[in-house]
């Protein structure tokens, strides 16, 4: 069993930025992919950007493109989502998740973001 715990969530201003960590009870380096999501409040979990962790190659939804950095310390079996620039429509619950090479998931327990004036 994977265990993801997530840090770093908290009020922010539009503009400013934030560093969300998720600490992995396993090897960064044994998953397929990691990445993050996020959940708005009454709508359906949304993927935010993933990590190949063998390639180091990255993807990120268009919404975020160009403003949020996923980036892994495999020393420290952590995964890191540099989010800069932030908008009011990016308030949400963000959520670690870990998928292995046989497709199963693990999931942090969220960490709320809020971005208001």
């Amino acid at each position: 069993q994977v265990q993801l715990v997530e840090s770093g969530g908290g009020l922010v201003q539009p503009g400013g930025s934030l560093r969300l960590s998720c600490a992995a009870s396993a090897s960064i380096l044994s998953f397929l992919t990691v990445g993050w999501y996020r959940q708005i409040q009454g709508k359906e979990r949304e993927w935010v950007a993933s990590i190949f962790p063998d390639s180091s190659t990255t993807d990120y939804a268009d919404s975020v493109k160009g403003r949020f950095t996923i980036s892994t310390d495999n020393a420290k079996n952590t995964l890191y989502l540099q989010m800069n620039s932030l908008k009011l429509e990016d308030t949400a619950v963000y959520y670690c998740n870990s998928r292995t090479w046989s497709r199963e998931d693990y999931w942090g327990q969220g960490t709320q973001v809020t971005v208001s004036s």
